[in-house]
């Protein structure tokens, strides 16, 4: 199999071998398979072929075909680019043209300059490179360092390894670090080559810089590979000649070439090593038993040369060579080899001891070796590799019988040579020191030795644990000194052996008089009680100067308390208590002039070491200082002292400065600083201090740029310890409004008690003055400077440290400065203000985010950014005017990408910079165009952020490193937090105004489509445990939700009429969903990414397992395993949530409350304020109220110092060990609230998808019903689990509650998936209606999840709505506007025989099945759902109450058996509504919300009593009635609710008031309602019982009313709405029923009825348009009202005619005042009844017809249906032929069916009038004038004759026999 590419080779192993866990199976196989797959790209490592004739005539031809690509044509550019490539690059020129296209498929080239071109190109060769060599480096590395890694992988690729070492790879790396320096194309390249190229962020870097990576990465690759597999004697010979080539430049190199160099000649330091002591895997050494190889290697060791470099790392393999012959000598020895061998071996063995010594090779190895700036910054493990060979190489040297003998001679040597009091070295050694001064007899080896000994261990420490060898030299080195230079490197040696506890242990053993006879404790203390008394009595003796202080003393003294400093601060502390009882003498020293600052610094410094010891111990510091030590005299800041005296302002500047080292001043400002960070009380801020601030603010820091410095060491040492000051000032203390305002109000200078540090030093900042300008010339040094200075100097850390505080504290005063700024403008200033009066203070601070060597400096940088774009409006314009926009944009997303790449797992996400960058941007999207977050992410920030088009491929921004890290989704253990930060600003962007537009734009192409396809990956993907990683649990679950909240945005904004937004959408709802209408191919999900036109054409397809790999799909789908899904991906992403959440009461452990502080500790938890004020709590960046570990861990300390007085010992440690429960409780609170938080935002974004897919997408998915139930299903089930919470349960009702509006809508939308475009009426009936048993499921669900134990009235609500949803749902299987006659109609001409009525019954049936079984499930839970629902309608909110009673009213609907009634009845819920209703009515309620939310009660309790009367028919009316109802009704004030609305007063008053009394006006139509269901009862009262008791109630109610019923009654007709024609009908119903039994004429209600006929009798009912309503449909409901009105009207006749025995006159009279009515007027409304049957009839007649031939119709005739019955917005322009026809089919269905209602209206009011007819020509009285008006009915009775059944839809014999009768009568009445 071919190799594979380098970059995602590189991938694999890091995934494998640098993550956090260890490798998975699939990874150990993947790692393996790629290992074996690279071996040939490992042989020849970094060998391309080179230029080839053929090729160069193929690609100038301009058409080069590359493997498994087709021809790619090349224009001049190209093949420009291509040869110079080859020529400067020793490339083969088709290869050149491949990398041309990979750099167009990562950079798109369109546009660029050849220039550029070549340089990307380039770069991306180099890439290549690195990736290649940085993969056999890990692998290298892994092997060798790695030890707690699984050993069987660990073994497979050490094999791999040595096969590769044996085939040659390690002479090929010893050639490439060779060769890859000269000046060739194969190497830096020639003089006239191109020097520079563009590196993957499109940075200029150069070649050379690049040349020397790769050879400092294979020197460290050859370094570990001494320990995989020795060195052969070719290999070390050729090592051992680069390393004398590279020494020979040592002292023109740079950093990283000096690294190169000490990675040579550690490869050779450690074959040695491991060849002599065996660590080697291989049985035999070839070095050891190759006596040529020894012979000639030994002869070239010893040569010498001139160049001392050189010489000095040549004398550093002698070491180890000398070391590799005892070692082997030994072994030899033992094997008993021959004696004059042995002899030799001895004497070559002490003549490398010989010249190692003169040579001094110790000295070399310690200062240009270990010492170095360069060794100190390489590779962390490399280092430690390095130092621990070097300790073994040292071990072996310091044990071995020859060399001891060596040690103990140089050491007599030392001891003699030296006088005692011999001038001492300088207790700071230039690290510059020159070759030659090395090698001088002054350095003498016995103390070199030891200073290297001491420098080994004090870089590793941990190597003198157990190492017994070590104790046995270190014993004998501290015999018998006899000079202060053994003596003080003697000491130096314990004091770094005394770095850990057990060597601090051992040293203070060592050192109590027992080992040594001169050196130990005794030693230190009686010296400094010698001199001590010595300087005393020479002042009491009035001496005019003190005595000298002898400098070999004073250094032995440093060194003293070096080891004293180190015993301390790393001793038990329980031990070290007992160690030291009196450092009273350590004080004494410190006020006499005589004694050298340098030894005053020494001991200060072992002095602060005891203040961590014990409280007791710090106080007695403070009061030894006091006493003891130089004052500190301070006058107010800005004032000076005119007296002098000797303080340590005087010593500063009279004798430190003079010196130009401060040892003094920075040991008293170490001092200080431990002790005021020491102390608890803070009460005063630091006001106590103020001497000492004045002092550093003044002396120290304000004059420390213009000091001289001996050691530029010390400079950084005295600034670091000046703003450590300062950073301490600002952290410690607070600033209150008070204090702002006493010292706003002073208005004279304040003595310095009085004075506050903190403020003293805002107001510094603030106006920029010398703290300000010192810090920034800091800071203004540059990235830059301090990068070559941390790399090439060994005070570059503590520049670094100086810079990191100095950052530090402007964020700390940017956090303060506004309070300040408010009260003292124009005086003091915000920071932000000050640093803008220079633009160059801003560009410093914020260009440190390119600052790698230490990430708290990058944060600084991120975090003032933060600041500075929140108060610089115009920062973008500033950046981009002083030409680092693009620098910046650069920068920001090298560290983000970095930090993507990282492998380190960072706990505190405070501290993640990747985390503050994307918080950065979040935090600016909505702040002014343009903003930072624009400018980092590339918008165009110069024009119209909306108008961009987004280019990640061709800018390197954040935002490409955001998309191709969202892209593949690697390492989601370490940068799940990333992951989900990068989501949330992704949905951000895509929601602004602003960037949603170009954002939305990028998303939705192929490449991306809003990377749906994560939701099948970390989507679903199993969380891990919340005991074995909480963090990355929280992470991984908010990272779903936003990738879900930015699928539901993406659907819900997109505009499918666009192809790519179109197939975006399918894309999110087949990964979401499954199967959409339109065929979504998975193959899309493997595309090749960055597919572009071009030169790229025909790019090479890469492996598509490992592109997978990197992609993060799974090994199933990566080997094209994939099976069909067993269920949508959504319903698994719910699975996901479903967990118990994790408690996060406030309920503290149960330790505390035997202390009596239970209620202190809930009063600090119960303060809801923040940390800034006062608080224990901070809000989080994702915006969870948090506790502040910190705050609460200082309130409870303040706590235990308030009650250490009141408590015994045993309280103090119990209530230490409650304190300490206590904060891991805070801590676990957090994480679970996070947890909580996280899972609810989970849950959130996943109903958001759902919801817009289903309400908005749904036409785009297949098997929608079937879909939508699994929804329900899921929901319900979710809800109904113990695990749920009640805001959980909240969400997902919502979610069913819209599935099941959509399952509602889905019942009538046209069946998809028909082959054919006919729609038929089964089609209708059979409608996508679930099962019986699905219905049941979700019914016994969702009451399961009302009656849920944990749960809410809100959350009720909307259970409550879910639940009539359901019974909505349920109701009706068919479309309640198509009676079932139309149906039956249309199935009859479809179908033959009687399957349309089989049909219809099934679905009859399966509905009464399903009616009965939602009963049955209700009632098996009745009591406790009633019981449930009724309290919330009596005792909830008005909301509550509202819904509760629809509940009731829909539970009423499907009751059977009168149960629910029963139980309604019992519990009196019923006399409740009445009571309400009526009182709410009857008085005059002010409008206001609620009352508004009252009027929605009303409302519900209104169609409960409707319901009642409804449902149960007369026995429901009977039982209202009984109740009072009718009484109470006749109470409301009506007339207020009618007469208001047309009152002057209205005029008058507000537009919220008259709404209110145009909603109780609304009240008018329920009542009527219920009045009329009364009527009901009349018809079964006994005619003769005119007093029936209903009938006088009703009449009764009909008086009070009076004024409403009259203007009802006297409402206009012509053009009348639907309410008000419904209000009519009730009326003239009610009358109609009623009012003849009413005796008392003095009601004008006879006379409104008559009117009211009068008008409606005379109307053309045979007109097509006598409503005169533009609007078909109203016009068609309101003709069926009028209809029924009239019927209403002429049932009156009726009953005055046949039971009141009235007759009417033939037409009106001429002298009457009274209307009556006349016949003439029922032969007219006959007349007109008989053409508006005809009309009716026909209109049906061709409905039906239409319906019948509707898929004969085009698109055009079918679009104008719909258009006239106004439909329109059914439909789309997508929508095809069929559901086109299906909605007209239901449209002309349902008009067929009202043309229904009106013939079956028409034919009663025909036959009451003609049996009105009938009557007076039965009586003979009326029939003798009756001759005139038969002429005129005749014809109408005729037409009437002729009516046929087919057209009317009914029988009509017994129609046509009355209309038979009332003819013959007539002819009859004729003929008279």
């Amino acid at each position: 199999m071919a190799p594979p590419p380098p970059r995602e080779l590189l991938a694999v192993i890091e995934a494998a071998l640098l993550g956090p866990a260890p490798p998975s199976p699939a990874q150990r196989v993947e790692l393996l398979h790629a290992v074996r797959d690279a071996a040939p790209a490992f042989r020849s490592l970094l060998s391309y072929p080179g230029p080839k004739a053929s090729d160069r005539t193929q690609v100038e031809s301009k058409e080069v075909r590359l493997p498994d690509m087709p021809p790619i044509t090349l224009d001049d550019t190209d093949v420009q680019t291509a040869l110079k490539l080859s020529d400067e690059l020793n490339l083969n020129e088709i290869e050149c043209v491949r990398l041309l296209v990979d750099a167009n498929r990562e950079w798109v080239l369109y546009g660029r300059e050849p220039l550029e071109i070549y340089r990307l190109a380039a770069g991306l060769w180099y890439m290549e490179r690195r990736d290649l060599i940085t993969s056999l480096y890990i692998l290298l590395r892994s092997v060798v360092l790695d030890q707690g890694r699984d050993a069987d992988l660990m073994f497979e690729i050490q094999n791999q390894m040595e096969a590769l070492f044996s085939d040659g790879l390690r002479q090929r790396i010893i050639t490439l670090v060779k060769e890859l320096n000269r000046e060739e194309p194969a190497g830096i390249g020639r003089p006239s080559s191109e020097r520079y190229v563009l590196d993957f962020r499109g940075a200029i870097v150069e070649r050379r810089a690049i040349v020397s990576r790769e050879r400092l990465s294979l020197s460290h690759c050859l370094a570990l590979s001494a320990l995989i597999k020795l060195m052969s004697p070719k290999d070390v010979k050729d090592v051992f000649s680069i390393l004398k080539d590279c020494a020979a430049e040592a002292n023109e190199n740079t950093s990283v070439e000096l690294q190169i160099t000490y990675g040579v000649l550690f490869s050779l330091v450690i074959t040695f090593v491991s060849d002599a002591l065996h660590t080697s895997h291989e049985k035999t050494s070839l070095s050891s038993y190759d006596s040529s190889f020894r012979h000639e290697f030994h002869d070239l060791v010893m040569r010498t040369g001139n160049n001392m470099t050189v010489e000095g790392f040549v004398g550093v393999v002698r070491l180890a060579w000398t070391i590799h012959l005892m070692l082997t000598q030994d072994r030899n020895s033992s094997r008993d080899t021959l004696t004059n061998a042995s002899s030799r071996d001895m004497s070559d063995i002490w003549s490398c001891l010989e010249i190692i010594c003169r040579q001094n090779a110790f000295e070399f190895l310690r200062e240009r070796v270990l010492k170095t700036a360069a060794y100190q910054n390489d590779d962390e493990d490399i280092v430690y590799m390095y130092t621990a060979y070097t300790h073994k190489l040292m071990m072996c040297f310091l044990s071995h019988p020859t060399s001891r003998d060596k040690i103990k001679e140089i050491k007599e040597k030392a001891m003699t040579a030296l006088s005692p009091y011999g001038p001492p070295r300088d207790r700071r050694e230039n690290s510059g020191t020159s070759g030659e001064q090395i090698g001088q007899a002054a350095n003498q080896p016995f103390t070199s030795l030891l200073e290297l000994v001491r420098e080994i261990y004090q870089k590793e420490p941990e190597l003198v644990h157990g190492n017994e060898e070590l104790w046995t030299f270190v014993i004998y080195a501290g015999e018998d000194h006899t000079n202060t230079q053994t003596l003080v490197a003697f000491l130096g040696l314990l004091s770094t052996l005394a770095s850990s506890e057990v060597g601090a242990a051992k040293v203070y053993e060592l050192l109590q008089g027992k080992t040594y006879r001169s050196v130990g404790w005794s030693t230190l203390f009686d010296c400094i009680s010698i001199y001590e008394e010595k300087f005393k009595k020479s002042i009491q003796s009035s001496a005019s100067m003190l005595p000298d202080f002898p400098e070999g003393d004073a250094q032995a003294l440093v060194a003293y308390l070096a080891v004293l400093q180190k015993v301390v601060e790393n001793g038990n502390p329980a031990e070290r208590r007992k160690w030291f009882p009196d450092i009273e003498p350590l004080f004494k020293l410190l006020s006499y002039e005589n004694v050298p600052p340098y030894l005053k610094g020494a001991l200060r410094n072992s002095i602060t070491a005891f203040i961590k010891v014990s409280p007791l111990l710090k106080d007695a510091i403070w009061s030894y200082l006091e006493q003891y030590d130089l004052p500190v005299v301070t006058a107010p800041l800005g004032h000076h002292t005119a007296t002098q005296i000797y303080d340590m302002r005087f010593e500063l500047n009279e004798v430190e400065a003079r010196r130009e080292s401060y040892p003094s001043t920075i040991s008293f400002l170490r001092l200080v600083n431990a002790l005021i960070a020491e102390e608890r009380n803070i009460s005063d801020k630091g006001r106590r201090f103020m001497g000492i601030f004045k002092f550093v603010y003044e002396d120290v820091f304000g004059l420390f740029p213009q000091r001289a410095y001996a050691d530029p060491q010390e400079k950084w040492e005295l600034a670091l310890a000046c703003l450590e000051h300062f950073h301490m000032v600002l952290s410690i203390y607070g600033v209150k409004d008070d204090d702002i305002y006493a010292a706003a109000s002073a208005s004279a200078p304040s003595s310095i008690e009085s004075q506050l540090p903190v403020l003293e030093l805002l107001k510094d900042f603030m106006s920029g003055k010398v703290a300000f300008r010192n810090v920034m010339n800091i800071i203004l040094m540059g990235v830059d400077t301090l990068i070559n200075e941390r790399t090439t100097q060994t005070y570059g850390v503590l520049l670094e440290k100086t810079v990191h505080l100095s950052l530090d504290i402007f964020i700390l005063i940017m956090e303060r400065d506004l309070a300040l700024a408010d009260v003292f403008r124009p005086v003091y200033q915000p920071l932000d203000v000050i640093l803008a009066q220079n633009h160059r203070h801003i560009i410093a601070l914020l260009e440190f985010v390119r600052y790698d060597y230490l990430p708290q400096i990058q944060q600084c940088s991120i975090k003032i950014m933060g600041i500075l774009s929140s108060r610089i409006v115009g920062l973008v314009q500033l950046l981009l005017k002083a030409d680092v926009a693009k620098t910046v944009i650069e920068d920001y997303a090298s560290c983000l990408e970095f930090r993507f790449d990282d492998f380190q797992v960072i706990e505190n996400t405070k501290d993640d910079v990747g985390v503050l960058i994307l918080q950065l941007l979040l935090d600016n999207i909505c702040r002014p165009a343009p903003n930072i977050t624009h400018l980092l992410l590339r918008f165009d920030v110069n024009g119209s952020i909306e108008r961009t088009v987004l280019k990640p491929k061709s800018h390197y921004s954040c935002l490409k490193i955001i998309l191709d890290n969202l892209e593949k989704v690697t390492k989601p253990d370490i940068n799940a937090i990333l992951h989900e930060f990068s989501f949330q600003l992704l949905y951000e962007l895509c929601l602004d105004p602003l960037t949603c537009g170009p954002v939305m734009d990028l998303l939705s192409t192929k490449k991306y489509q809003f990377f749906s396809k994560h939701v099948g990956t970390i989507g679903v993907t199993a969380l891990p445990k919340r005991n074995s990683n909480q963090s990355l649990r929280i992470s991984m679950l908010h990272e779903r939700a936003w990738l879900l909240k930015m699928l539901a945005l993406a659907l819900h904004v997109s505009d499918i009429s666009s192809s790519v937004y179109r197939e975006a959408c399918l894309a999110i709802l087949h990964h979401t969903f499954g199967h959409c209408v339109e065929n979504f191919k998975s193959a899309n999900l493997l595309h090749s990414p960055g597919t572009s036109t071009g030169i790229i054409d025909g790019s090479t397809h890469r492996n598509k397992m490992y592109w997978a790999a990197r992609m993060g799909y799974g090994p199933e789908l990566r080997r094209g395993l994939v099976g069909p899904r067993a269920g949508p991906r959504v319903l698994e992403l719910l699975e996901v949530v479903q967990f118990r959440c994790p408690d996060t009461s406030m309920k503290c452990p149960q330790l505390l409350s035997n202390l009596r502080v239970e209620s202190k500790i809930e009063e600090i938890l119960r303060n809801p304020a923040t940390s800034e004020f006062g608080g224990v709590y901070y809000y989080s960046e994702r915006g969870d109220r948090l506790i502040d570990l910190d705050s609460f861990h200082e309130k409870l300390l303040q706590m235990s110092q308030e009650l250490n007085s009141q408590l015994s010992e045993s309280e103090k440690g119990e209530l230490k060990d409650s304190f300490h429960h206590l904060l891991k409780w805070a801590w676990r609170y957090n994480k679970n609230l996070e947890e909580q938080a996280a899972q609810l935002h989970m849950l959130t974004g996943w109903s958001q998808i759902v919801e817009v897919a289903v309400s908005r997408r749904m036409s785009l998915l297949e098997d929608r019903s079937q879909l939508l139930f699994e929804l329900l299903d899921a929901s319900l089930s979710a809800t109904t689990s113990p695990d749920c919470s009640v805001k959980m349960a909240y969400v997902l009702t919502n979610v069913a509650l819209t599935c099941m509006a959509k399952l509602r809508d889905e019942r009538f939308i046209c069946p998809s998936g028909a082959d054919s475009d006919a729609v038929t009426c089964l089609d209708i009936i059979s409608a996508k209606q679930l099962s019986n048993a699905a219905c049941n499921s979700l019914l016994f669900k969702l009451v399961m999840a009302i009656m849920r134990n944990e749960s809410s009235e809100t959350l009720r609500r909307r259970q409550y709505a879910l639940l009539l949803s359901y019974f909505q749902y349920c109701r009706s299987i068919l479309d309640s506007d198509v009676p079932p006659s139309v149906l039956r109609f249309v199935l009859l001409e479809e179908q033959d025989g009687d399957d349309d009525e089989l049909a219809i019954q099934k679905v009859l049936r399966e509905h009464n099945e399903l009616a009965r079984a939602n009963f049955s499930i209700i009632r098996k839970e009745a009591q406790a759902v009633i019981d449930l629902v009724t309290r919330d309608a009596i005792h909830g909110s008005e909301a509550g109450k509202a819904i509760s009673f629809y509940v009731l009213d829909t539970l009423i609907s499907v009751d059977h058996d009168k149960y629910f009634l029963n139980q309604l009845q019992s519990r009196g819920i019923l006399r409740s509504c009445l009571s309400d209703v009526t009182n709410y009515l009857s008085k005059d309620s002010s409008f206001s919300t609620e009352s508004s939310q009252r009027f929605c009660t009303i409302e519900a309790q209104f169609s409960l009593l409707l319901r009642i009367s409804h449902n149960y028919g007369k026995h429901g009316s009977q039982i209202l009635l009984s109740m009072g109802a009718l009484q109470n009704l006749s109470s409301c004030n009506l007339i207020g609710l009618q007469k208001k609305g047309h009152s002057r007063v209205i005029s008058n008053i507000v537009k919220e008031r008259s709404g209110e009394i145009d909603k109780k006006k609304s009240f008018v139509a329920p009542i009527l309602r219920i009045v009329t269901s009364f009527t009901s009862l009349v018809d079964s009262a006994d005619f003769l019982e005119v007093k029936n008791k209903i009938v006088r109630e009703i009449v009764d109610f009909a008086k009070q009313h009076q004024s409403v019923f009259n203007s009802i009654l006297r409402e206009n007709l012509s053009g009348a709405n639907l309410f008000t024609l419904e209000r009519l009908n009730m009326v003239v119903y009610i009358l109609s029923k009623v009012w003849s039994y009413e005796e008392n004429e003095e009601f004008s209600y006879v006379q409104d009825l008559f009117s009211m006929m009068r008008y409606l009798f005379s109307l053309d009912f045979g007109s097509l348009n006598f409503m005169q309503s533009p609007n078909m449909i109203e016009n068609q409901k309101s003709e069926l009202i009028v209809f029924g009105l009239c019927f209403s009207l002429v049932s009156y006749l009726y009953f005055l005619a046949t039971k009141k025995n009235m007759r009417f006159q033939v037409s009106d009279g001429h002298n009457g005042d009274q209307q009556q009515p006349t016949l003439q007027m029922v032969s007219d409304l006959l007349n007109s009844i008989a053409l508006a049957l005809e009309r009716v009839g026909e209109e049906k007649y061709l409905l039906l017809n239409k319906i019948r031939d509707l898929n004969e119709l085009s698109r055009k005739e079918v679009d104008e249906i719909i258009k006239v019955c106004m439909k329109q917005d059914c439909i789309s322009p997508n929508d095809n032929i069929r559901k086109r026809r299906y909605i007209a089919m239901i449209d002309l269905c349902c008009m067929a069916g009202n043309r229904d209602q009106i013939i079956t209206l028409l034919l009663q009011i025909a036959e009451c009038s003609t049996i009105i007819l009938l009557v007076h020509f039965h009586d003979e009285a009326c029939a003798k004038d009756l001759s005139s008006f038969s002429d005129d009915l005749l014809p109408v009775l005729e037409r009437l004759e002729h009516l046929k059944e087919d057209k009317v839809g009914r029988s009509l014999k017994l129609f046509h026999r009355s209309v038979t009768t009332l003819k013959e009568m007539t002819i009859r009445s004729m003929d008279l």
